[in-house]
C-alpha cells in the first residue's frame, strides 16, 4: 500500500504495491508536477518564429523543430529563465543556439552569451553546431571557444576580436575573467549545458566562483538529460523564477528516468561497472545485485578500487544494517550495494542513479529498483548491465512495463581516461587559482622536476594525480591526506551456479 503525499512535490514512499500500480502512480505524479511547475508558454512551430530563427534552421538544414526546441525557444525569445530536461539527441543544443541571432547584437563587440559545458569535446561540438546556424553574410555573430589544457593566446585573440558568444569550460573561463581578458558586463544569456554535471561536486566550487562574475540582470538556462535533486536545489542560485520543461519518450514529464543498458562480458562485469561509474560520476547511487555473494564481492571490489561503498544483505545484523542506512541518509556513503530483499523499505529521496549489476529474475523487482531514483517529481538514471543470456529477459521487462530502453556501448579505457582527465584538470585549475603569490613562487622549484618526470617516469606523476583524484572525487570527505581505511578482502568469485540449483537471494 502506498502513502499518498498531501502535496505533489512530496515523494511517494512505496511499501507494498504492485509494479503496475507503482508505474501508474509515478506517471500521475509526473503529470501533476509538470502542470504545477510552470504557468507555461505555449510551444511554437517553425513558421511562428521570427524570420532570423527560421533562417538559422534553414542554414542547419532542418525542415522542422524538435519538441524540445518548440517548447524551449519561446522562453528564450520571451527572456524567461528555464530548466530543460530532455534526453540526449533530442535537439537541446539547437534549442539554445537557434534564438541567438534574434537575442544578440552583432554590432556590440562584447560577450553577450556564455555557454558552459563540462568537457572540451562538448564545447567543440556546441561551437560546430553554432557555425551551422549562424549568419554567413553581414552582421555575423562571432564566437570564441575557451577551454583549458591549450595555449591562452588564440583564445585571448578571439575575445579581443569582439566575440559575442563564448563557449567553454568553467576553469579557463574563470582564468580569463580573473586576468581581465574577458568581461561579462554585457552578458544577456547564460546557459549551463549538461547541468547535472556542471553542478556536480567536481564542478560546483568553480561554479561558485563563476557566480561572482555573472551580472545580476541576465537570463539563465539549464539543459540536461536528467535533473537530479541537487541540480533542482542549486538552480535558484543561478536562475530566477524559472519555468520547467520536461520531455521524455514523447511524454512531457518531470519525474522521468533514463533507462540505459549495456551488454557486458560476464567475466568483465566488475570492470564495466567501474567504467560506467567513472563516466557517470554520480554523487550517490544504489547498486543492485541478485545475490548476497555478489553484494559482498562488489562492496569489497569498489572499496579496494577507491570508492566509498558498503553493502547490505540479509546476513547483516539489524544494528549493522541501520548503521549503513544512516550513512546513506546522511549523505556520507556514496554507493550502497544491496540485494532486492535487503533493500526493501529503503526510502532515500535524492539518489540520482540506480545501477543493476544483474537483470532481476523477478521482473517486478525492476520497477522497485528503478523506483529508488526519479522520486518526488525528479529525474534519475537507471543503468543495467546485462549479459547476452540476460538480454531477452530485459527486453521482456521493457515490453511488459512500457519502458524505453536505450542501448549503449561500454566506454573504452581511452574514453574513461579522457573523462577523468578533464575532471582532474578542472580540480587542478581550481587549486592553482587558490594559491597565494608566495605559494606559486615556491612551486617553481618543482617545474624542472615535473618536466623530467613527465618525460622519463610519468608513472610517478600519475600516482600523485590518481591519489588526489580519488581523495577529491571518490572520497571527498577524506581530505586529510592520511592513508585510506584498510582494504576489505574480496570474496573469491565463483562460476555462476546452474539454473537448477538454489541460490541465496537476500
Amino acid at each position: 500500500m502506498a502513502d499518498k503525499p498531501s502535496q505533489p512535490n512530496k515523494y511517494v514512499r512505496v511499501i507494498d504495491i504492485s509494479a503496475r500500480a507503482v508505474a501508474a502512480e509515478r506517471a500521475r505524479s509526473a503529470k501533476e508536477a509538470l502542470e504545477q511547475s510552470d504557468g507555461g508558454l505555449p510551444p511554437l512551430t517553425l513558421d511562428q518564429l521570427p524570420r532570423s530563427v527560421q533562417a538559422a534552421t534553414e542554414r542547419a538544414g532542418w525542415a522542422s523543430l524538435t519538441p524540445v526546441q518548440e517548447g524551449a525557444i519561446p522562453y528564450l525569445l520571451e527572456r524567461r529563465d528555464l530548466i530543460v530536461q530532455s534526453r540526449t539527441g533530442s535537439g537541446k543544443t539547437g534549442a539554445f543556439l537557434l534564438p541567438l541571432s534574434e537575442l544578440l547584437d552583432p554590432s556590440i563587440p562584447e560577450v553577450q552569451a556564455l555557454i558552459l559545458t563540462p568537457t572540451r569535446e562538448l564545447a567543440r561540438q556546441v561551437l560546430e553546431e553554432f557555425d551551422r546556424v549562424q549568419p554567413r553574410d553581414g552582421g555575423q555573430l562571432r564566437a570564441a571557444l575557451v577551454y583549458g589544457g591549450v595555449k591562452y593566446a588564440p583564445q585571448i585573440s578571439a575575445l579581443k576580436d569582439g566575440a559575442q558568444l563564448v563557449v567553454g569550460t568553467p576553469g579557463r573561463v574563470i582564468d580569463l575573467l580573473e586576468q581581465r581578458h574577458m568581461s561579462l558586463a554585457n552578458l544577456r544569456i547564460f546557459v549551463l549545458d549538461e547541468a547535472d554535471e556542471m553542478l556536480s561536486m567536481g564542478f560546483y566550487p568553480a561554479m561558485q566562483v563563476m557566480q561572482r562574475y555573472l551580472p545580476p540582470v541576465r537570463n539563465s538556462y539549464m539543459f540536461s538529460a536528467t535533473i537530479p535533486i541537487r541540480v533542482q536545489n542549486l538552480a535558484e542560485e543561478f536562475l530566477s523564477d524559472p519555468g520547467f520543461l520536461g520531455l521524455s519518450a514523447g511524454d512531457e514529464s518531470v519525474a522521468t528516468s533514463q533507462h540505459r543498458y549495456y551488454i557486458v562480458d560476464p567475466m568483465a562485469k566488475n570492470r564495466s561497472l567501474i567504467a560506467l561509474i567513472e563516466m557517470e560520476n554520480p554523487e550517490s547511487a544504489i547498486i543492485f545485485a541478485n545475490t548476497k555473494r555478489d553484494v559482498e564481492y562488489l562492496s569489497a571490489f569498489l572499496q579496494n578500487y577507491g570508492h566509498d561503498a558498503d553493502g547490505i544483505s540479509g546476513d547483516l545484523t539489524q544494528s549493522a544494517r541501520e548503521a549503513v542506512m544512516q550513512r546513506v541518509k546522511e549523505g556520507s556513503l556514496r554507493f550502497l550495494v544491496a540485494t532486492d530483499v535487503a533493500a526493501r523499505g529503503i526510502d532515500v529521496s535524492d539518489l540520482s542513479h540506480v545501477f543493476m549489476y544483474d537483470v532481476p529474475e523477478n521482473h517486478e523487482y525492476y520497477i522497485h529498483r528503478s523506483g529508488r531514483t526519479a522520486r518526488a517529481g525528479r529525474t534519475g538514471t537507471v543503468i543495467v548491465l546485462a549479459t547476452l543470456l540476460e538480454h531477452s529477459g530485459l527486453q521482456s521487462i521493457a515490453k511488459r512495463y512500457g519502458i524505453e530502453l536505450e542501448k549503449r556501448e561500454i566506454p573504452t579505457e581511452e574514453e574513461v581516461g579522457e573523462c577523468v582527465s578533464e575532471r582532474m584538470t578542472i580540480l587542478l585549475e581550481d587549486a592553482f587559482r587558490g594559491r597565494t603569490r608566495m605559494e606559486k613562487e615556491r612551486m617553481k622549484r618543482f617545474i624542472p622536476m615535473t618536466r623530467q618526470l613527465a618525460e622519463e617516469e610519468p608513472e610517478l606523476l600519475a600516482m600523485l594525480v590518481d591519489r588526489l583524484y580519488h581523495e577529491q572525487l571518490h572520497r571527498p570527505d577524506d581530505m586529510s591526506g592520511n592513508d585510506p581505511p584498510p582494504r576489505r578482502a574480496e570474496p573469491q568469485r565463483k562460476p555462476p551456479r546452474n539454473k537448477g540449483r538454489r541460490d541465496s537471494r537476500n
